[in-house]
Parts: structure tokens; C-alpha cells; sequence
């Protein structure tokens, strides 16, 4: 029997494409913020001169996965972080954008064989999401653990 487990000591090989939702930047950013602290700490460069990350600004949610699909078809990333945040308003638009984006996050990861981390927060109010994005603890620094397991989960399986 094998058994299969993503190391995160060999995060230093790894190279990662970021996509970040602009709208509720308030909160995306600190989600991006909290990620690129997680990802330094286990080896990857997070400078502006960094050869391992690449980070892509789009205009909200639900531009995201077309951005992450271009990414992870590029053959350049091990793995790709999705960053959003969608806040329920008095309309059914959070309903579509969620599942758009979760369907076509999740569609681009079977599709191109490269791991791709949904990390779009859906939330109820800004109060639940600004928690979720560093007031209690920041969700960004758990995507980059997913993307370090994962990306190097990857290079172990035959």
C-alpha cells in the first residue's frame, strides 16, 4: 500500500499563481495579505521580484475562475489561490456569483489537472467576512496551506 501526503518543507520548488478579486478589497486584501505571510514563512519568495508567485487583480468574483483557467493552462504555476469575497445583499446576484464561481473554480481544477484553492469567502455580512479575513483569524493563511500541501501532493503521485 502507498500512502500519498502533501510535504510542506518542499514548498521552495514550488511556483504559484494568485487571482484576487478587487471588489470587497477591504477584505480580499487582507486574505492576500494573510496568504503571501503563510507562503514567506514556508520558503516562497513574496518579494516584487519573486520568480515562484505571480499575483492577477480581477475585477470580482466572478471574473476569477476565467483568469485562474488561463493561469493553470499556462504551464508556468504548480498551483493557483483564488481570493474573493462575496457578501449576501437583498438580492438574489450573491446566489449567482457564488455558484458560478465555485462551479468554475472547481471545473478548472479538473480540467487542467492543477490544483486550484477556493478561497472566495461567502458570506452573510461584511462583519462575518472582515472575521474570516484577519479580525479573528485570517483564512488567507489556510489557503496557502492548502496550496503548498496540495502543490506538493501533486509532484508525489505518480
Amino acid at each position: 500500500m502507498a500512502t500519498f501526503e502533501g510535504r510542506f518543507t518542499e514548498a521552495a520548488s514550488l511556483r504559484i499563481g494568485v487571482v484576487v478579486a478587487r471588489f470587497n478589497d477591504l477584505v480580499t486584501a487582507k486574505l492576500l495579505s494573510g496568504c503571501l505571510d503563510c507562503l514567506s514563512r514556508h520558503g516562497i519568495d513574496t518579494s516584487e521580484a519573486s520568480s515562484q508567485l505571480d499575483v492577477a487583480w480581477v475585477p470580482g468574483s466572478f471574473e476569477i475562475p476565467l483568469v485562474a483557467q488561463r493561469l493553470a493552462a499556462s504551464d508556468q504555476y504548480q498551483v493557483v489561490i483564488t481570493l474573493g469575497a462575496v457578501i449576501r445583499g437583498d438580492t438574489p446576484h450573491f446566489d449567482v456569483v457564488v455558484a458560478e464561481v465555485s462551479k468554475g473554480v472547481a471545473a478548472v481544477s479538473r480540467a487542467s489537472g492543477v490544483p486550484v484553492i477556493f478561497g472566495v469567502l461567502t458570506t452573510d455580512t461584511m462583519q462575518q467576512a472582515l472575521e474570516r479575513a484577519g479580525i479573528k483569524s485570517n483564512l488567507g493563511w489556510s489557503y496557502g496551506m492548502q496550496a503548498l500541501e496540495m502543490g506538493s501532493l501533486m509532484k508525489a503521485l505518480p
